[in-house]
């Protein structure tokens, strides 16, 4: 795998042990459901910070990315997603919660606090679940690479939705779901303050990936 230098002083990240002692499980428990197909995970650096870009059609797109990985992952949750049942597993698996439609200052610093510890952050750039394809991102990725110097990964997660179903649908049992990991971009940790031009043309880099 590639292997990217980690920028700056290493912290205490984020518990990644519970992703070791469940992901073989889960796996399995995928792949008895539905045909998942993995390709690109070379392009994940195997040391030092990352955050995965992704794209977010379905429900199921954060749990593939974060078991497919060979890395513990850190995804940006909605917060409506700890309630219930769900709620035990993403803290388990020390996953981070976002309130939405608001700048959420713990969320980023937690997500900092990851990224400068070398652990892998995964985010969804435009901030709720669309077609498909990423047409218009927040400044959060973006600023997050800068920041912090982390190199973004591109994820393209396809068939976790049937075309013409609602976002909160889910792929029929035995059919093919792919997560696809593209080459990573690089970008120099920006020192304070960083101005709102250089974080639009980050997270257009990042959008057009």
């Amino acid at each position: 795998m590639t292997t990217i230098a980690q920028p700056g002083p290493v912290r205490s990240g984020l518990v990644e042990w519970p992703h070791r002692v469940l992901k073989p499980v889960l796996r399995r428990r995928l792949s008895r459901r539905w045909d998942v197909h993995v390709s690109g995970l070379d392009h994940v650096p195997s040391a030092g910070p990352v955050i995965l870009a992704s794209n977010h059609i379905g429900w199921l797109d954060g749990p593939l990315t974060v078991i497919t990985s060979d890395r513990a992952v850190h995804a940006l949750v909605k917060h409506e997603s700890f309630d219930g049942g769900a709620g035990r597993l993403l803290r388990l698996g020390a996953q981070i919660k976002l309130h939405r439609g608001r700048t959420d200052a713990a969320a980023v610093r937690t997500a900092l606090r990851v990224l400068r510890a070398g652990q892998v952050l995964l985010v969804y750039p435009e901030g709720k679940r669309g077609d498909g394809l990423v047409h218009e991102v927040l400044g959060g990725a973006g600023y997050l690479a800068l920041a912090t110097g982390s190199p973004v990964v591109p994820v393209a997660v396809v068939g976790t939705r049937e075309p013409g179903a609602g976002i909160e649908s889910k792929p029929g049992s035995g059919q093919r779901v792919d997560v696809v990991y593209g080459r990573p971009l690089t970008f120099a940790a920006t020192p304070w303050p960083r101005d709102a031009g250089s974080v639009s043309a980050a997270s257009d880099r990042i959008a057009d990936a």
